[in-house]
């Protein structure tokens, strides 16, 4: 008799839960939104031609129009971030893809890495040179093999075996980021001859020469965040240095709970501070807002001498992108098809 009434006491419980609003499983609210960004760095309106801002914006909008038609049209926040990120991969202005900037060696490796909020599915490459679009591999990696990351020519066999797209090295070269590279070398010779002359942390590693990543941050329909970030890394690096954007937690990072992220600017930083799972943290475990979280994560990279900024995005659809440089490129596009760019502080 006892078990029996404890029985129907539970059921009671269960279904009297069930009816409460605090207790019945939340619907969707059906509210989407995107962001995106190009990079965080030495960004001054007094260097930018009206022309050439006039292009960055329109491939920060084209890439916030490709995403949100996936948006509107009941496709998942994962389609939406790729779609976002491999148009800015295809744009010469942002280094990533076809904008990648040159390592040492004269050449071109680029990092990616995406996520879903709604698994903590991850994938990520490091180090590709012959991957038109490294977003649409991170995927690969993601959803067609075992692992979270891959690195060089494994992760190029892997590409071919997986169907990715594989193009010629010839395909990244742009002069731009060519003579970027030629200048420098020049003014790493002459660090190199005044060496006890500079500060430590500037000594080896000069802060115009990043020239940011791509990123973007999406909840779709279903209520579901995802994040994705894709580089070419810092000009000039050497020794197959790798940055923040591939490891998950660092510089990309997504939680259906929490937040989805994306970071650009100084890798090593956002590595140490883990960044990108941060902001998440700070939102599960000390309850702060989205804002107050990306706000804190900024001051943590720049107290350590880091600069960049990120995107953040979480369930509700609240927005926040700060940065501690002197611009970064940002864009949004809300559920009423609003668009917002911006680029200056």
């Amino acid at each position: 008799m006892r078990k029996q009434k404890i029985c129907r006491l539970l059921v009671i419980a269960v279904a009297a839960c069930f009816f409460l609003p605090s207790c019945a499983p939340k619907k969707p609210s059906g509210n989407y939104v995107l962001a995106v960004h190009g990079g965080a760095g030495t960004i001054l309106k007094k260097n930018m031609t009206a022309e050439k801002e006039a292009l960055y914006k329109a491939g920060l909008e084209a890439a916030l129009k490709e995403g949100y038609a996936i948006l509107q049209s009941g496709g998942s926040s994962l389609d939406a971030a790729e779609a976002a990120i491999r148009r800015l991969e295809d744009n010469p202005l942002f280094n990533a893809g076809k904008g990648a900037v040159f390592t040492h060696d004269g050449r071109n490796e680029l990092d990616a890495a995406i996520m879903d909020g709604k698994t903590l599915a991850a994938g990520a490459v490091a180090g590709v040179r012959t991957i038109k679009n490294p977003i649409t591999l991170a995927r690969a990696v993601m959803e067609k093999s075992k692992h979270v990351m891959m690195a060089g020519r494994g992760a190029e066999q892997f590409a071919a075996e997986a169907g990715v797209e594989i193009t010629d090295t010839s395909y990244f070269r742009t002069e731009e980021r060519w003579q970027g590279l030629q200048k420098a070398r020049k003014e790493d010779s002459l660090k190199e001859a005044n060496q006890d002359n500079l500060p430590q942390k500037t000594s080896r590693l000069g802060r115009d020469h990043k020239f940011g990543t791509v990123g973007c941050v999406a909840l779709d329909k279903m209520g579901n965040l995802a994040a994705g970030t894709s580089t070419g890394g810092m000009t000039n690096k050497k020794y197959g240095r790798v940055g923040d954007t591939p490891i998950i937690g660092a510089g990309t990072y997504a939680n259906n709970q929490t937040a989805a992220v994306s970071c650009t600017g100084w890798g090593e930083f956002y590595i140490r501070r883990v960044a990108a799972y941060d902001l998440s943290a700070r939102i599960a475990y000390q309850g702060l807002s989205l804002e107050e979280a990306g706000k804190a994560v900024i001051k943590n990279v720049g107290d350590l001498g880091g600069d960049g900024g990120l995107i953040a995005l979480d369930k509700e659809g609240n927005i926040t992108m700060p940065f501690n440089t002197e611009g970064m490129y940002r864009g949004s596009i809300t559920k009423d098809g609003k668009i917002e760019i911006l680029i200056y502080k």
